[in-house]
C-alpha cells in the first residue's frame, strides 16, 4: 500500500529545507544534486512502501560499507562505474571522437607514487612461487598512427592469490609490487616484466559481497591488468585488458570486459636474458591509441580519492 505523501506540501517543504535549495549559502551544484537524490529516495519510499525497518537496515548497511572501506568496490559491482564509461563513450561519439583504445573502469585499487622508468620496468618485486613470468609490451600511438615518445604508461595488477599490493590483507607484498610506470622510448614502445595475475573476488565477509549475496550474484573478476596512459596533447586513457582464456571474461561482476581488450597470450622463450625467473614465459602485446584533446582540454581525467605511497 502506497501512502503517497511525497507530493504533499509538508514533504516538499521538508525537501527544500533539508537541502537549502532556495538558500543563498552553500554550494549550488551540491544542493542541486542532493535535492534530486533525496527527492528520488523519498519518492521510492512512497512508491515501494519501504518500511522504517528497511530504511534503517539500509542506513546500517552504509555504516558497514564505510567501515569496510568498500564504497568504490560496490560502485564497480553495481555498474555505476561502467555507467560512467557508457556516458563518456556516448559523449565521445557526439563529439566525433573515435579510433582510440577503448576505456574501461579504473576500479578501487590504484596506488599513486610508482617511480617512472624509461622504456621498461621489472615490477615483480616480491617472490611469488605460484605465478609464472609475463612480459607486457606495446606501442603507444596517436590516432594518426604516429608513435608517442615520452608517454607514461602505468600498470597494476593482482598476484597469484588475487591480492593487490598495498591492499593485501596478508601483508605479504610491498607497496609497489606488481605496480609500475614506464616512459615510452622514441618509438613509443613500453614494456613491463612481471608475473601472470589471476582474478579476484570481493572479500567474502565484506559489505559488497553481502549486498551481492542478497541479489544472488557472485563477486568475482577475471584475471586482468590495469593501465593508465597519458601523453602531451592527448587525453589520458583509463583501461584494462583481460587475460585470454579466463572463464570469467564475460561474467565479470564489475562489467569491465570489452571485445577489444582481450589480447592474445603468446608462449615465449629467452626469459633468462630478460632477467625473468624462468626462461619460458608468457607475452602479451597490447598497443595503445590515445585520442587528442577536445577543444584543448582533457575531458577524460577523473578526479577521485586515490591511495598513494612512497617507493
Amino acid at each position: 500500500m502506497s501512502l503517497d505523501v511525497f507530493n504533499t506540501p509538508e514533504v516538499q517543504d521538508l525537501l527544500k529545507a533539508a537541502t537549502n535549495i532556495a538558500g543563498s549559502e552553500g554550494n549550488p551544484r551540491f544542493k542541486q544534486i542532493l535535492n534530486r537524490l533525496l527527492s528520488d529516495l523519498f519518492k521510492a519510499i512512497d512508491d515501494l512502501d519501504i518500511t522504517p525497518d528497511e530504511v534503517w537496515a539500509g542506513v546500517n548497511y552504509l555504516n558497514q560499507l564505510g567501515r569496510d572501506g568498500e564504497a568504490a568496490l560496490l560502485a564497480a559491482g553495481l555498474g555505476l562505474e561502467k555507467f560512467l564509461d557508457v556516458r563518456m563513450d556516448h559523449e565521445d561519439k557526439l563529439a566525433g571522437l573515435d579510433g582510440g583504445t577503448p576505456r574501461t573502469i579504473e576500479g578501487p585499487l590504484y596506488v599513486a607514487g610508482a617511480p617512472v622508468q624509461d622504456g621498461a620496468a621489472r615490477i615483480d618485486l616480491d617472490p611469488d612461487t605460484d605465478a609464472g613470468p609475463l612480459v607486457i609490451r606495446g606501442v603507444v600511438r596517436d590516432t594518426s598512427g604516429a608513435p608517442l615518445a615520452n608517454a607514461v604508461v602505468e600498470c597494476w595488477h593482482a598476484n597469484s592469490k588475487g591480492f593487490y599490493s598495498h591492499f593485501d590483507p596478508t601483508g605479504a607484498q610491498t607497496d609497489f609490487n606488481l605496480r609500475g610506470a614506464v616512459r615510452t622510448d622514441s618509438e613509443g614502445k613500453y614494456e613491463f616484466r612481471t608475473l601472470m595475475p589471476v582474478g579476484y573476488g570481493c572479500p567474502p565477509q565484506g559489505a559488497t559481497q553481502q549486498l551481492l549475496d542478497a541479489l544472488g550474484r557472485h563477486g568475482n573478476r577475471p584475471a586482468h591488468v590495469h593501465l593508465f596512459v597519458s601523453a602531451d596533447q592527448q587525453r589520458k586513457l583509463t583501461t584494462q585488458f583481460n587475460i585470454e582464456g579466463d572463464p570469467l571474461i564475460w561474467d565479470d561482476f564489475a562489467y569491465a570486459t570489452r571485445e577489444a581488450l582481450i589480447p592474445p597470450v603468446t608462449d615465449k622463450t629467452g626469459g633468462a636474458e630478460l632477467g625473468l625467473k624462468t626462461d619460458a614465459y608468457k607475452e602479451i602485446e597490447f598497443d595503445v591509441v590515445l585520442t587528442g584533446l577536445l577543444q584543448g582540454k582533457d575531458n577524460q581525467v577523473v578526479n577521485r580519492l586515490r591511495a598513494s605511497a612512497q617507493a
